[in-house]
């Protein structure tokens, strides 16, 4: 059967730009950037914007558009039929990024809820006080009830609204997304660069200090927030990819995604970090050191509560939130399905059963803040051995064949040079790298056994094991999954 297209590559671009626009650019960013020298956080950033993220974007346009499936069917295609699992690996890390995913939404209605109804508190409590309710302890009382649960279906099922009706859904629901999304952005950040002392704000995040660059730490975190903040790598811009025109241009637009996207956490950290030291210069370094739940749902509430107006404002925050969450989990939920589709599951059965697996597996992370941030860290750094397999299909298919066949293929108007070729392989090298620097932060030297636990919120051992139980599973189901990957593949790949 042929696959339906984007109507337009305006509507393709705005699903693509709903994709990778998450609350990883609204709430991660700011303070990944804060954390580590702003200005030379940003330098480092652009580099790997151009060394790790627009080279897998490319990857994922080019391998999509190509194989017209999801990616075991394009890893089968490209690499060969050994290669499947890996593929599956792609897709399953996405997935499990999902089952939590959703309960991030949740969270963000909740909160958008709270602000539109005025019930959201924005004064912390006094040390000592009985029977206050602050930010902290609004925050606290939320996740240890059962209502996230709740949150957590109504996010589910916002999304399958959307992915049951296929790209005409995805694109409508794009349409009202994304506009509405970058107006709420642009408006917020206006607000916070007109706030008195908002100029020191934007002199931290554009001013770099060019000795901290020495410090690998920043090059790292900056590799890793591209690879979070982009969705490089992820499948998710393949399995949109299958709906391009046959002729359009994957150069053009893997570069508008890259930079559109950088662009929004742009905005987003100039929004938070703008506010921050208007309204609280001496809590900064507090505030952005909070993680990504403090920043958001403790001290966003409080800077809202004493700027001028700060109500309508907080409505706006959590309603872009909303929307970039809601994106998202859209792009996560039509990758899934798309797997199951490969394998000849009819479309709405397969919606259906990716949102009741949903919202099944995300249960725990909706019931255990330990459970959700343990998951967040072990499929997280999961990510980065996504880039290292879609540097191993490109290799195996032919570096310098893979770029002058299918990324600069028919429709192209940007052709890409062999450059591309020393930087996808360097893909490779990076994601070990930064694989390796996050394992090792994780391992306590002073407490080795407890480095090697299955569930911590932050350990090595949770990782490998959790790793190692999806990997010999993909694996001993490999033959199966070759078997099964669609294609438009094997026969549409002529080298």
């Amino acid at each position: 059967m042929t696959n339906p297209v984007f109507s337009s590559r305006a509507a393709m671009m705005l699903a693509m730009l709903g994709m990778a626009v998450g609350t990883g650019n609204i709430w991660r960013f700011p303070r990944i950037a804060a954390s580590n020298g702003g200005g030379s956080f940003l330098v480092a950033w652009v580099v790997f914007l151009l060394l790790w993220s627009v080279p897998l974007i490319l990857a994922e346009f080019a391998a999509g558009k190509k194989a017209r499936s999801g990616p075991i069917g394009a890893f089968t295609t490209l690499a060969g039929k050994k290669f499947a699992w890996m593929g599956a690996w792609v897709a399953f890390v996405s997935t499990a990024i999902m089952f939590y995913y959703t309960v991030v939404m949740g969270w963000t209605l909740r909160y958008l809820f709270g602000a539109v109804t005025g019930t959201v508190p924005t004064a912390a409590c006094e040390p000592g006080a009985t029977g206050c309710v602050g930010p902290q302890e609004f925050w606290d009382g939320f996740i240890g009830s059962p209502w996230p649960v709740l949150t957590h279906a109504i996010a589910i099922g916002l999304a399958l609204i959307v992915v049951i009706r296929g790209v005409r859904g995805i694109e409508r629901a794009a349409r009202f997304l994304i506009p509405s999304l970058l107006l709420l952005v642009v408006a917020l950040a206006i607000r916070a660069v007109t706030l008195p002392g908002a100029s020191a704000g934007l002199a931290f995040l554009f001013t770099p200090d060019w000795a901290l660059l020495g410090n690998a730490n920043i090059w790292l975190e900056a590799l890793t927030q591209n690879a979070w903040d982009t969705g490089a790598g992820w499948g998710l811009i393949m399995a949109y990819a299958i709906y391009m025109k046959k002729r359009e241009d994957t150069t053009l637009n893997a570069f508008m995604l890259g930079f559109g996207n950088n662009s929004v956490s742009l905005l987003a950290g100039i929004m938070v970090l703008c506010t921050v030291f208007a309204i609280l210069p001496g809590a900064a370094d507090q505030i952005v050191g909070a993680g990504n739940e403090g920043l958001t749902f403790i001290w966003v509430p409080q800077l809202f509560g004493l700027m001028p107006g700060g109500s309508v404002f907080m409505v706006l925050f959590f309603l872009a939130l909303v929307f970039a969450a809601w994106s998202s989990l859209i792009a996560m939920i039509e990758l899934a399905t798309r797997v199951l589709t490969d394998a000849g599951i009819d479309r709405r059965k397969a919606v259906l059963v990716i949102g009741g697996l949903g919202f099944t597996l995300g249960l725990p992370s909706a019931i255990w803040i330990e459970v959700f941030r343990n998951q967040d860290w072990v499929w997280g750094v999961g990510l980065m051995l996504n880039g290292l397999f879609f540097s191993i299909m490109i290799m195996r298919h032919g570096v310098d064949r893979f770029r002058t066949k299918l990324v600069n293929s028919e429709g192209s108007d940007l052709r890409i040079g062999p450059w591309w070729n020393v930087v996808i392989c360097l893909v490779a090298v990076w994601a070990v790298v930064i694989i390796g620097w996050w394992l090792w932060q994780a391992i306590d030297l002073d407490d080795l056994a407890g480095s090697f636990t299955l569930m911590s919120e932050f350990n090595v051992g949770t990782v490998l094991i959790q790793w190692a139980i999806a990997i010999a599973a993909l694996l001993g189901l490999n033959r199966w999954l070759a078997a099964n990957a669609a294609g438009a593949a094997a026969s549409a790949a002529d080298g």
